[in-house]
């Protein structure tokens, strides 16, 4: 387990260069909800099965205290966005929502017309909660759809049928007028066809934003041990390619790597991921990155459930408390920046590296020699080949 080191404590400890930031970045509030009904085979987050019960109270007290222990770290600086995910925040009642943003009203400088997400399930018990979650101040909601194929679903693992997710999308619709839905393809015995079926489905029920994802394997989880049968990758990228083409018919702009958006409503939660902003993350294993003046602070609460409520009755919900090295700035601001289709102004690396763009220079020119980049005095972005490979660009960075 690792600890907290002081900078200069002990000589044989690592030294991290100080930096010095004139302006905070703008500052994300996340909150994570560890519990699932039941684990999806394709799933690496922190998420565990719920069993019959949660411990709502506990866990909202414990929520309260961890922004208590966190205040000193962001003081007088406004909280922009709200993001409750999980797990499955909807396992919550309205009622702890409430009772959390108003605990975040309280304590933070939450700005009066945050945005203020929460994930939710398509499941009947979780829609019948939309307008006790709409009421408790929620005013974007993102649904975890990922097919309205029945065999999909089933083959994904997912605890809800076709019926049950278009339900979901229509009291999404009737209960916030902003709201996501999140789709997949590539799936086991998944057609093109299919998948474009998917897509028409969403927007049947006029959603202002869409994720769409490609299924992958992830480490650690049942379907890395077990693989089911994908699409081969020629039928996969001729899935993404057809899905942006429609996205973008439907008036749908493609401003991040897997992230749609009517005009006005990209996720202002997740853009702040995208341009390097703060983000501080309360919750069993919630994440947190902090701009203080001479250095960036990235933290992570205990992971498991238990571990994370007997660790905020012992004082301190932090597992592991560490400063970024100032040569690893420039790489963690490329690798979110460059997932935006209009990258970011030369001066916002300034801004979030302290350090100078003459720093990345040689590598922002071998890469627009080679078509991946357009860099520009009021732009630096991927072009169309860059944001293909992604990986390849990046990879100029590190």
């Amino acid at each position: 387990m690792a600890r907290t080191i002081p900078i200069f404590a002990q000589k044989k400890a690592p030294t991290v260069a100080l930096a010095e930031f004139r302006v905070s970045p703008p500052l994300a509030l996340y909150v994570h909800v560890p519990w699932c009904v039941q684990k999806c085979p394709y799933c690496d987050f922190n998420s565990h099965e719920a069993g019959e019960t949660i411990p709502e109270r506990e866990y909202v007290a414990a929520l309260i205290a961890d922004l208590q222990s966190a205040l000193p770290l962001i003081w007088g600086r406004p909280v922009q966005t709200v993001f409750f995910g999980g797990g499955t925040p909807s396992l919550l009642s309205p009622a702890a929502i409430d009772e959390l943003i108003a605990a975040f009203r309280a304590l933070a400088m939450l700005a009066p017309e945050a945005e203020i997400t929460l994930e939710a399930n398509p499941g009947t018990v979780e829609a019948e909660k939309f307008a006790g979650f709409r009421a408790a101040g929620v005013n974007r909601l993102s649904l975890g759809i990922q097919s309205f194929n029945d065999d999909h679903l089933q083959a994904l693992g997912r605890i809800h049928g076709a019926a049950e997710a278009k339900r979901a999308a229509q009291l999404a619709g009737e209960h916030f007028e902003s709201f996501n839905l999140d789709l997949m393809y590539g799936l086991p015995g998944q057609t093109h066809e299919q998948a474009l079926t998917d897509i028409e489905t969403a927007l049947s029920f006029s959603p202002s934003h869409l994720s769409c994802y490609q299924l992958t394997l992830e480490p650690n989880t049942r379907f890395a041990a077990f693989p089911p049968e994908l699409p081969e990758g020629d039928l996969c990228a001729d899935m993404q390619e057809a899905i942006e083409a429609r996205l973008a018919a439907a008036g749908f702009a493609n401003y991040e790597t897997s992230a749609f958006a009517q005009p006005g409503k990209q996720c202002k939660h997740n853009l702040n991921y995208w341009y390097f902003g703060d983000y501080l993350g309360i919750g069993a294993g919630a994440h947190s990155k902090l701009t203080l003046h001479d250095r960036v602070l990235r933290q992570m609460r205990h992971k498991h459930p238990k571990a994370y409520l007997e660790s905020i009755r012992g004082g301190s919900a932090i597992q592991e408390d560490n400063p970024v090295e100032m040569a690893s700035l420039p790489f963690e601001f490329m690798m979110n920046a460059l997932r935006l289709a209009d990258g970011f102004h030369p001066s916002l690396f300034e801004a979030r590296t302290a350090q100078s763009l003459n720093t990345v220079l040689p590598q922002l020119r071998a890469a627009e020699a080679d078509g991946l980049l357009i860099v520009g005095p009021e732009k630096i972005a991927p072009t169309a080949k860059g944001r293909r490979f992604l990986n390849v660009l990046l990879e100029r960075f590190l």
